[in-house]
């Protein structure tokens, strides 16, 4: 029996390795393989550098008008954002009338911002002033390249009525001619005006194609001085939509990868110091149980990391401070509970006897203790913003860790090593 115990402690402390070397240097056999948490996780916007931008509405609406323009607002950024293919964005309403907007990567993060907050208001006009149709009727549009020439062009896809328009208007401007005599001297010819259909984008024409022929199946583009990366963000802007309303920059800030990275490095020396701390302490002043601590806190700290990354959550320097207040109230958890199981041992009970009183008079505590927190987690989650949110999260993932480790894990390590029946004298329990 006692055998059988002590080879069932054994295998828990190399499953214990085993998880701390594949967190560090992960593992491959065969076609199964576990990156290293540092190739797993997702990095936040503070430690991976990045965009942040704040745009305020400028609109005089209120209530439920406002409430609804900025709600269409926030999806035509979310759209414009995603077609950039700008990575792990975080677009979120702040206050009434402002949308926070964080780009974690971006790497020009001026033209990035001009982008996003543009208007993209695009309009076909004829030249007597007839708006032929809008972006709304804009289906679809991608980069492409003019057979001709060979240069970037948008190419347009019209939905049914935009088409409809489209195709009305081509068949009127191409029964124009194609040159007509020049006002101001008769004997030379001109392009005809009234041929052209004007691109205009906020205002601006961009391109003004002459209409030589019927174009009936809904399909367009648009020609200019255009690069492929021009092109190809104005195709991203016309995708996203027209904002409902004029935005301006109130905040903006960058965070270069090197100062987040550096600010990553810096937590995680601090966050070794203290832990390597903690272990020593428990170890040499609660000896066993505080040898079973150190155990449940390492197994803790692995859950929390690979529960985020199974979360595929975003790892933020909040998120950090979270994790290491986690493992103090882990190891809170397990002080409540030792210094209950000492002052059992110091009435005359067995070291099982204890165990058992010891966890069953701090469990009522340590519940309090953990659900309140929770609670201000949760507080913290549904009303923060970035960062606080990744706070939250990781520290909700860390009391319900510290709770599995430090009340079971904690328990059936000891009773198996009192089972084990090598450690007898009290005082390799602390008492």
């Amino acid at each position: 029996m006692k055998a059988k115990n002590f080879l069932m402690f054994i295998i828990i402390l190399a499953i214990l390795a085993v998880g701390v070397y594949t967190a560090i240097a992960g593992i491959e056999i065969g076609n199964f393989t576990v990156s290293p948490v540092k190739d797993s996780i997702k990095l936040g916007l503070d430690i991976k550098g990045g965009a942040v931008v704040v745009l305020e509405a400028d609109t005089d609406a209120q209530g439920e008008d406002l409430r609804k323009i900025m709600d269409q607002t926030k999806e035509v950024i979310i759209r414009r954002v995603n077609a950039m293919g700008l990575t792990e964005p975080n677009i979120v309403l702040e206050g009434e009338d402002r949308i926070r907007i964080e780009l974690p990567g971006v790497k020009n993060t001026q033209e990035a911002i001009n982008s996003i907050g543009k208007t993209a208001q695009l309009r076909f006009i004829k030249s007597n002033g007839d708006v032929v149709i809008t972006g709304s009727e804009v289906k679809n549009a991608e980069l492409g390249f003019d057979p001709d020439t060979n240069q970037p062009i948008v190419s347009l896809e019209l939905n049914s009525e935009g088409a409809k328009a489209f195709q009305i208007a081509t068949r009127e401007l191409a029964r124009e001619p194609e040159y007509i005599a020049n006002p101001s001297d008769p004997s030379k010819m001109m392009i005809n005006p009234n041929k052209v259909i004007h691109i205009v984008l906020d205002d601006e024409a961009v391109s003004s194609p002459s209409v030589n022929v019927e174009i009936p199946n809904g399909k367009a583009y648009i020609t200019g001085n255009f690069t492929t990366e021009s092109a190809s963000n104005l195709a991203a802007l016309i995708r996203g939509g027209a904002l409902p309303v004029d935005l301006v920059e109130i905040q903006t800030s960058a965070i270069g990868p090197t100062l987040g990275i550096d600010s990553l490095n810096t937590s995680i020396d601090a966050a070794k110091v203290g832990i390597l701390l903690v272990l020593l302490f428990m170890l040499l002043y609660y000896r066993v149980p505080g040898f079973i601590a150190d155990i449940a806190l390492l197994l803790y700290i692995l859950i929390v990391i690979f529960v985020l990354i199974g979360l595929n959550a975003t790892l933020t320097l909040p998120g950090v401070a979270g994790l290491i207040l986690g493992v103090g109230m882990a190891v809170d958890a397990n002080v409540i509970i030792f210094e209950r199981l000492k002052e059992e041992l110091r009435n005359g009970k067995t070291i099982r006897a204890s165990i058992d009183s010891g966890f069953s008079k701090a469990i009522r505590t340590i519940l309090d203790a953990n659900i309140t927190t929770f609670i201000a987690a949760i507080v913290l989650y549904y009303f923060g913003l970035g960062p606080i949110k990744g706070f939250a999260v990781t520290l909700m993932i860390g009391i319900v860790s510290s709770m599995l480790t430090a009340v079971f894990i904690t328990k059936y390590l000891l009773k198996l090593v009192v089972k084990m029946d090598i450690f007898k004298n009290v005082k390799l329990f602390g008492a």
